[in-house]
This record gives C-alpha cells, sequence and structure tokens, in this order.
C-alpha cells in the first residue's frame, strides 16, 4: 500500500447534503491521501454519507465535540502525511487541485505552506465568482484574509510545530492560523491556479455570524499586527448591515 502524501480532515456537522460531494472530490485527486472525518454528532443523513465511503476513510466519528478547530486539530494528529490540509465538508477540491499543491511544497523554495485561488459558488443559482486571493504581503493580509482556507496546505511539521490551529476561536481560526504561520516560518508560497472551491450558503457561520466573524478577524490582526487598518472600520458596516438583507 503506498503511503499517505496528504491528510485530509473533514470537520463537519449536518451537511450531509455537502458531504459527499467533499469526499468524492478529495478520493478522486490522483495522490494518496489520508481522510478523517470528523462529524460533530449529526442528526441528517451525514452518518449514511460517512458509511457508504467507510471503507476509504481512515478514520471517521461522530459526536458532540469543542468546534470546528478542535475537531480538525483531532483530524490532522489522527494523520502521518507529510502535508496537512482541512477541506471543509460544504468545500471542495478541483481535479488536480491536491497534485498542484503537493508540487509547490516540493519545488525548491521549500515553503512552510501552500496555497492557490478558490471559486466561491453560490448554492442557489451556480453562480461562480472568484475568491479575492492575492500574492503573500504582510500589509496587504491585515488588510484582509488573502488566503482561501480550502485551497492551502501545510507541512505536518510546521502544522505540529504552530500546535495547529487556537481551539479558542470559531470563525477566524484560518486567519490566525496564516499570521502565526508568517511569523514564526516566513512566506507562504502562492500559486496562480484554481484548487479548490467554496459553497456559499444560507447556513454558513460566515452567513449568519458576520458580526462575530468581524470581532475576531479583527482580533486576530490587532494581535499579529499590532493596530487594525482602517479599512475594517470602514468595510465592517456594509459587511455585517447591507449584505445581511440582500
Amino acid at each position: 500500500m503506498t503511503n499517505p502524501v496528504v491528510t485530509v480532515a473533514i470537520p463537519s456537522l449536518n451537511q450531509g447534503e455537502f458531504l459527499d460531494a467533499a469526499l468524492s472530490s478529495v478520493f478522486s485527486q490522483d495522490v494518496p491521501v489520508e481522510v478523517f472525518v470528523l462529524d460533530g454528532g449529526s442528526v441528517d443523513n451525514s452518518l449514511d454519507v460517512i458509511k457508504k465511503w467507510s471503507s476509504r476513510l481512515s478514520g471517521w466519528r461522530s459526536w458532540s465535540d469543542g468546534g470546528q478547530a478542535a475537531a480538525i486539530n483531532e483530524g490532522v494528529s489522527m494523520g502521518s502525511a507529510p502535508f496537512v490540509c482541512w477541506l471543509n465538508s460544504d468545500d471542495w477540491f478541483m481535479p488536480g487541485g491536491l497534485i498542484a499543491l503537493i508540487n509547490a511544497l516540493r519545488g525548491p523554495a521549500k515553503p512552510p505552506a501552500a496555497y492557490g485561488r478558490a471559486w466561491n459558488i453560490a448554492q442557489k443559482n451556480g453562480r461562480r465568482v472568484p475568491v479575492w486571493v492575492e500574492t503573500f504581503d504582510e500589509s496587504r493580509l491585515a488588510i484582509r484574509c488573502i488566503i482561501s482556507q480550502p485551497a492551502t496546505m501545510i507541512r505536518r511539521k510546521v502544522w505540529e510545530r504552530l500546535g495547529g490551529l487556537d481551539e479558542k476561536l470559531h470563525m477566524a481560526m484560518d486567519y490566525d492560523l496564516w499570521w502565526r504561520l508568517y511569523k514564526q516560518f516566513g512566506v507562504m508560497q502562492f500559486i496562480d491556479e484554481f484548487v479548490a472551491c467554496n459553497r456559499d450558503h444560507d447556513g454558513t457561520k460566515t452567513r449568519n455570524l458576520r458580526v462575530r466573524h468581524y470581532k475576531e478577524a479583527m482580533a486576530v490582526v490587532r494581535q499579529h499586527y499590532g493596530r487594525v487598518p482602517l479599512k475594517w472600520w470602514l468595510a465592517q458596516p456594509y459587511s455585517v448591515w447591507f449584505k445581511s438583507i440582500l
């Protein structure tokens, strides 16, 4: 049996309608993977989906947990592959997405992590727009999260040195991770390829908990950058209140 190259942790809670597509996108990659599904005790059809894929999963469980960040940390710790990532159960990988990220990490620059582009796809009408992603730059990262989480991959040694995600965070745990990774290990490598898709639907935390999202993200910026750029204060009213009525 070929040793896995990537550990993929998939946190999920009552996302059975999306979970099958997420798992299919992982196992259709031409990459040896080990996949762990961390279900938070779903009461929909999630267990049926998990059992459908159980012969290909390296592990799974279904019970109440400490939240998304804790579940992801748990899943990554169960694996042993040299590269790690997580995929929320309502997102999916593009064909060839994992190998593109692996090739970046195996390249001569040997970056601590790599990230590519991602599509944001509306569940209601299938409208597809690119997620705002840029070449890594500290000042730009302070203005907005320029990294799309589903389109990232990290070296396991780096993940373990960082201690994984901060389990106290529930909205901006990825944003915090990028900052800590940069501060301790240097610039993440950007690849100009679409490697993943982010599903935009009515049940997302970002859509339903905008105020909490902004509060966490701004606290992350203040902690790691020393101040909160004006952009955050100007954009918050539009994002929190105007978008909520669209």
